[in-house]
């Protein structure tokens, strides 16, 4: 493992690894951005363009600090210029096939001191890393980011059964690199916080289920009560409930009824109330 870490990989260009690229090239790494089409890459350049202005207009960032990071961005499709990655992380859809797919591909791409890395919710780590060849399994480790990336300071370390030691104090250490707080969790299904949000969003669909209250004042008693920024069927509609209802459907594998999903939310994910950006969902109107 002596490569340095200078330039980093990042495959998937969505939601959270555009941003996962950024705060990488905000730190000072040369960072190649992967996904499977040019308007895919686009449309994810013109995202982080919009999100640093925002950071600029509240004092985030500066224009020359932008103007820095967006040299060091080099969107691809090619995962072939990912040879001289030192440090890679896989940001795809959450799905175990689409995961193992683009690993296996990594796995035969790149150098064979550059470490891995998977940005996963829920799947556990060492599930992953059993698709890899047995001398990359030792530089396989989870890094679950939170979004939005830019913002969010958390970042869950999980190492697989097989990470190497170094492994792991070196991807800690990244993490506080780029200005995050890494904490170090078990390799289970949904990890720790997951496991944590799940059950408090499934309750709280099941008050609304019950009628016990509406969304709307749920959302209100979390925030005004617990003191959370948004509360939980805000936060559904971000991250869209179509993702709950996958992650919960993981962990009810794993650990049984606790995590089954509640069939109103289950329901309404069917019916297209699945929430996203502009989308409908509990908050958002059709």
């Amino acid at each position: 493992m002596g490569m340095r870490i200078d330039r980093v990989g990042v495959v998937g260009a969505g939601l959270m690894g555009a941003e996962i690229a950024l705060v990488h090239a905000m730190a000072g790494h040369h960072v190649r951005l992967a996904d499977r089409s040019d308007e895919v890459l686009a449309a994810a350049t013109t995202r982080l363009d919009i999100l640093i202005d925002r950071g600029i207009a509240r004092g985030f960032y500066t224009p020359d600090q932008k103007a820095s990071a967006l040299s060091r961005l080099a969107p691809t499709t090619d995962l072939g210029l990912f040879a001289d990655c030192g440090y890679v992380i896989e940001a795809v859809f959450e799905d175990e096939s689409v995961k193992t797919g683009i690993l296996q591909q990594l796995d035969r791409l790149c150098a064979a001191d550059c470490i891995f890395a998977t940005n996963t919710s829920t799947i556990p780590i060492s599930t992953l890393a059993s698709k890899l060849s047995a001398a990359r399994q030792p530089q396989f480790i989870g890094t679950h980011y939170f979004s939005p990336v830019s913002r969010m300071k958390l970042v869950e370390v999980i190492p697989g059964f097989r990470t190497a030691d170094e492994t792991t104090e070196l991807t800690l250490n990244h993490c506080r690199h780029l200005g995050k707080t890494p904490i170090l969790v078990k390799d289970v299904a949904g990890f720790a916080v997951n496991r944590v949000l799940h059950a408090f969003i499934i309750e709280a669909v099941r008050l609304v289920e019950e009628q016990v209250a509406t969304p709307e004042d749920i959302d209100i008693a979390c925030r005004l009560g617990l003191g959370h920024p948004m509360g939980p069927f805000e936060l559904m509609d971000a991250v869209t409930s179509t993702l709950c209802v996958q992650a919960q459907e993981i962990m009810q594998e794993a650990y049984g009824e606790r995590f089954r999903p509640p069939a109103l939310l289950k329901q309404r994910v069917k019916a297209g109330y699945g929430g996203g950006k502009g989308k409908a969902g509990w908050r958002t109107p059709p």
